[in-house]
């Protein structure tokens, strides 16, 4: 107990530190050495060294962070000397000592209970009114000239219309402050939005029929630190009285293209939590005007969190005409796995080009524009339209708000409904005092004045978004036949966006994909930090450790998560590359996580400073190691720095000490190598050959896959060695130009010079193969892009797939866009499936009416094409744009060099590109049993082998190296808090630590997330190499963990605003296909 109680709050202890720091430490080996060798797809000295200028800044923010990391380590190291003796027993508690043989003897096949395999073959059978894969296929793209309302059509109407019904209109004024775009997220908060928030709160109490509506808390929250004791019970007044709304009320307004489901939810939490503390508020109402296209995941997590409705506004033009013409632009929005009604969420879409009042008030923005009263002579913009506002006065308040009515009308007569929302802001609106009297005052005019005149037929009031939809709710309410509603039921996405001609935004997909990668190993440090530090506290809390429970963790930890939302914004998107760092030799412990609630056989692989290094389990049993070379340049060995890459068996959610120490009795693998096309001078330790240029075809292979490999170092063959056929897979690069119209390719538009343009080289590249005892690869280096193939020689998860590595470097191009594209004989036609945020999959058609850049879709974690027999899946660990422009073709654009700005407000082009690391795997799966009239629906699902290829790809093993502490100190040799690996379907999401409802310290709750996958059982039963099984769902409470108690599980909504009315202890866990559940647990 002791010890256990002493590793993990060392283990916690260090991870938080990490991951505070993370999103600095974009390299941190410089700081042990000053030339550390990279491994193998990170980065050459020289360039990095470039990159390093260029964020200068971070640097000087992780050098004040040693200090904070340097007192933990302290503070540990006093801890564990402060801690009684008890038992000295390393492993007596534990299902399996380190001793153990690595590998199972025998390898467990997965076993899968029948009724989990009903659903991926029966969803996707429920009729939506609308699909959105049908109505794309009716569209036709044709883009004539709609008059006033360029993308649509004339609207009219009858004047009588509303003689019986009395049309009711909701003014809805905000202001969207994106949290970084132009300026930094500090930048703008001085300049603009402290000073939005400090008007509203004296212009909304001048007058109580004024309304505003707010999205992000991560403004919110920085304003309310600054606030006095009377501002903040004004707020809370406006809030209570129906003024103030809060809208969604996550931590940013997140995109949902690039975002990963587990940063969606993190920011919501983050956000709803604050909002619990401090305002006692619940949102019920979405607010999403800026994203650039919808995804249903977001639905799905709002009606989880307990919301009703939801909006949207960055919808195709020509899907929002279709819309409008059937009057389908409210509607229930269902998940297209749903095969009841369980996730409809109600969702309005905006009809016209813009969240902004020239299009907003109805269909003429000539019009509209003349209602935007901060645009009045005098001040800083007017109308582009050449009509500016006029000040309502008694002489034209009727002739104004006769011409403000005809386009409120028009804009109902898109809808199915009399109550009819006209939003009333833009970007950083309402920042000045006199932007308040003029939109407040002129409006109320014009309010006054319409509803004092029965002839129109009108009542019109500013609103919040919820007020609404209380209106719709009332009106369908009271036309309901039979309990049917008049809104019809939609499933499926609103990828790619387009907001005219031929402009689709696929572009940011990829733009600036280093972030985007540093995005996804941040998220994964995260999710490990969350869940050792509530595993710590609790160990610290039972033996009342006051070192770790007075520390500032907790506070590290919500810093962290709040780093993590920001990113998450549809403006910032961000990610990086490993972390490596030469461990010196002497003694040393090397602590191995595993993040994964699947117990893996990984390999871990680090740098080490002598080529005599042992590495022994905690039993003291030596472990058989592969030594690989270090390489400083392309065709030069590091003489001072060597990898080592041992097999690890880890337990899920578990850590292992492993020792590491020099010894002449150590006995590596070497691995050994051939170079093509290139020479090597000092080979050191290593069997190195050197041939002028492969005669024959290359090829590595493990006990899963044979590959086969051109002159060039290409991948063009996958032998499978379960059936001896070969795969034509065929790895290639390419070129996207830009076209040479006026309109151009920028940060958010990919608008290509025609079809991409083989990628050509004039000489042979330089190939190195290596070959090892746990893993082989080849790499080939070309002049914008080092290329690595590699397989696992590993009887597990990670055999069977091909992990690719890119680095990519195109910063001395122009106007260029460099793309992977693999090509296969798999017969996919025009059709591929992409995910929506790692969440869920969306079949995708090819279609040819569509310019190439529509075809181009959002891959968060995976894309796949398939044909009756196989399934070829690329898994990816960044998010990326991705297309099928060919049968059999899977085309990944990984970085994007554009030196125009493409006119979205942006103001520049994408020119800061940073040497990238892209990483991939690629799956082919034989298929059994396809019934080609399930192919069309309008659901798919990965296999359980994909889903967990896909979770090891994103959540790796980490590693800690320490060094040996006090002699006193006897750490466990295994801390495994699983009694049992969770079935294969369900997803550990998050094991959050609750904030404390008082101050901001933790509470003794966390929140369980976890979400049943899920998956298609059509696939060759071969041993899978699963340590698991599948349970329909059920997870008894009592049989999860094993060193811990739990006092109670009491299930939530996702976000733990709401409470279900029969909330109560459970001891069972039973989740649908699909679902995400949150559960508040304590553990003792």
């Amino acid at each position: 107990m002791k010890l256990s109680r002493q590793f993990t709050v060392f283990g916690s202890a260090i991870f938080c530190v990490v991951i505070f720091s993370l999103y600095l430490m974009l390299d941190r080996g410089h700081l042990d050495y000053p030339k550390s060798p990279r491994r193998e797809g990170s980065f050459p000295q020289g360039q990095l060294s470039m990159l390093q200028e260029k964020i200068d800044h971070l640097e000087r923010l992780l050098a004040e962070n040693n200090e904070i990391i340097s007192n933990i380590r302290d503070s540990v190291i006093n801890l564990s000397e402060s801690v009684e003796d008890g038992s000295k027993s390393s492993l007596g508690n534990f299902s399996r000592g380190a001793g153990s043989p690595l590998l199972p003897s025998k390898q467990l096949s997965l076993t899968v209970d029948p009724e989990d395999c009903l659903f991926a073959s029966q969803s996707g059978s429920q009729n939506s009114d609308v699909q959105m894969l049908d109505v794309y296929s009716l569209i036709p793209f044709d883009n004539p000239d709609g008059g006033v309302w360029k993308q649509g059509f004339d609207i009219t109407y009858k004047l009588n219309e509303w003689d019986t019904k009395p049309l009711q209109v909701f003014v809805v004024p905000h202001s969207h402050n994106d949290p970084g775009w132009l300026k930094t997220f500090d930048e703008y908060f001085k300049e603009k939005t402290q000073y939005i928030f400090n008007n509203m709160v004296i212009k909304l109490k001048e007058d109580s029929r004024r309304k505003f509506i707010w999205p992000e808390i991560s403004y919110l929250s920085k304003w309310w630190d600054t606030l006095d004791i009377q501002k903040k019970d004004a707020v809370k007044s406006l809030l209570e009285n129906g003024q103030l709304e809060i809208v969604t009320g996550g931590w940013v307004m997140p995109d949902e293209a690039a975002a990963h489901y587990f940063a969606l939810i993190d920011q919501l939490i983050e956000g709803h939590q604050w909002l619990e503390k401090n305002l006692g508020v619940k949102p019920r109402s979405g607010w999403s005007i800026d994203p650039f296209g919808h995804s249903p995941t977001m639905a799905y997590l709002l009606n989880r969190a307990g919301f009703s409705h939801m909006l949207i506004q960055r919808v195709h033009y020509a899907v929002k005409k279709h819309f409008a013409l059937h009057k389908t632009l409210e509607f229930f929005w269902r998940q297209n796995w749903d095969l009841g009604s369980v996730t409809d969420i109600f969702c309005h879409m905006m009809p016209f080009y813009s969240y902004d009042i020239p299009h907003t008030c109805g269909p003429d923005p000539k019009i509209c524009c003349q209602f935007d009263f901060k645009r009045l002579p005098g001040g800083r913009f007017g109308c582009p339209w050449g009509v500016p506002p006029e000040t309502i006065y008694l002489g034209n308040v009727q002739n104004r708000a006769e011409m403000l009515l005809d386009q409120y009308r028009k804009k109902s007569k898109l809808f199915r409904t009399t109550v009819v929302l006209a939003p009333l802001g833009d970007d950083f609106r309402y920042s000045e005092r006199t932007e308040w009297d003029h939109q407040f005052k002129n409006y109320q005019l014009l309010f006054d004045y319409m509803n004092s005149q029965p002839r129109y037929n009108v009542k019109i009031q500013f609103g919040t978004l919820s007020d609404y939809f209380d209106a719709l709710d009332k009106e369908d309410a009271a036309s309901r036949k039979n309990s049917q509603s008049m809104f019809p039921v939609l499933s499926g996405d609103f990828f790619t966006y387009a907001d005219r001609d031929d402009h689709y935004w696929s572009g940011y997909f990829t733009s600036r994909p280093f972030y985007k990668r540093m995005d996804r190993i941040l998220e994964s440090h995260l999710r490990s930090a969350e869940i050792l530090y509530y595993f710590a506290l609790q160990q610290a809390q039972k033996y009342k450790i006051n070192a770790f429970l007075s520390s500032s963790y907790y506070t590290t930890l919500t810093e962290a998560r709040r780093n993590l939302g920001l990113f998450q914004h549809h403006d910032a998107i961000t990610g990086t590359s490993k972390d490596w760092v030469v461990v010196d030799y002497g003694n040393r412990y090397l602590v191995v996580y595993n993040p994964s609630e699947q117990e893996r056989n990984s390999m871990v692989s680090l740098y080490v400073s002598s080529p005599t290094v042992q590495v022994s389990s905690a039993s003291g049993k030596p472990m058989e190691i592969q030594m690989s070379a270090v390489w400083d340049t392309t065709s030069t060995i590091s003489q001072t720095a060597y990898e080592i890459s041992f097999l690890v068996q880890m337990p899920p959610l578990g850590l292992k000490v492993y020792t590491l120490l020099e010894s002449t009795s150590s006995n590596p693998h070497l691995a050994e190598y051939v170079l093509y096309n290139g020479n090597i001078e000092n080979k050191g330790i290593f069997n190195i050959k050197s041939i002028k240029s492969a005669e024959e075809d290359i090829t590595i292979e493990n006990s899963f896959i044979k590959l086969q490999f051109g002159k060039s170092g290409l991948m063009e063959e996958m032998i499978s060695k379960e059936d001896g056929k070969r795969h034509e897979v065929r790895v290639q690069f390419s070129w996207y130009g830009t076209t040479s119209k006026k309109d151009k390719s920028g940060a958010y538009l990919f608008l290509p010079d025609g079809e991409a343009k083989p990628y050509v080289y004039t000489t042979q590249p330089l190939v190195r193969v290596q070959r090892g005892r746990f893993y082989s690869d080849v790499t080939c280096f070309f002049e914008h892009v080092t290329h690595s193939v590699r397989l696992y020689n590993i009887q597990g998860i990670e055999g069977q797939s091909v992990e690719v590595s890119n680095i990519v470097d195109i910063r001395k191009e122009h106007n260029r866009e460099i793309a992977m594209r693999i090509s296969s004989n798999v017969n996919s036609q025009n059709r591929f499936y992409t995910d929506l945020n790692g969440y869920q999959i969306q079949p995708r058609m090819t279609m040819s009416k569509l310019p190439l850049q529509a075809n181009v879709y959002p891959m968060t974690t995976m894309a796949y094409i398939q044909d009756a027999e196989h399934r070829l899946t690329l898994l990816s660990a960044q998010s990326l744009g991705v297309s099928s422009l060919k049968s059999g073709q899977i085309e990944v654009i990984m970085d994007r060099r554009l030196m125009q700005d493409d006119n979205r407000g942006l103001e520049q082009g994408v020119h800061d590109n940073k040497i990238t690391a892209n990483l991939f795997r690629i799956l082919l799966e034989k298929r059994t049993v396809v019934n080609t009239e399930e192919e069309k629906k309008p659901v798919s699902y990965p296999s359980l082998l994909s889903h967990i290829t896909s979770s090891f790809l994103n959540h790796p093993v980490l590693t800690m190296t320490e060094k040996v502490p006090v002699p006193t100190l006897q750490l466990l040799g295994e801390f495994s808090p699983l009694l049992s690996s969770l079935p294969c379907d369900i997803h550990l999401l998050n094991l959050r630590t609750i904030q404390s409802k008082v101050d901001g310290k933790y509470s003794d709750e966390a929140a369980l997330i976890l979400h049943r996958m899920g998956f298609d059982c059509r696939f060759s039963s071969r041993s899978t190499g699963l340590l698991c099984s599948t349970t329909q769902g059920k997870i008894l409470i009592q049989k999860l963990f094993r060193k811990f108690t739990v006092v109670s599980l009491v299930p939530s909504s996702l976000s733990l605003m709401h409470s279900p009315p029969d909330a109560r202890n459970i001891s069972e866990i039973n989740l649908s296909p699909m679902e995400i559940s949150t559960f508040r647990i304590q553990l003792r």
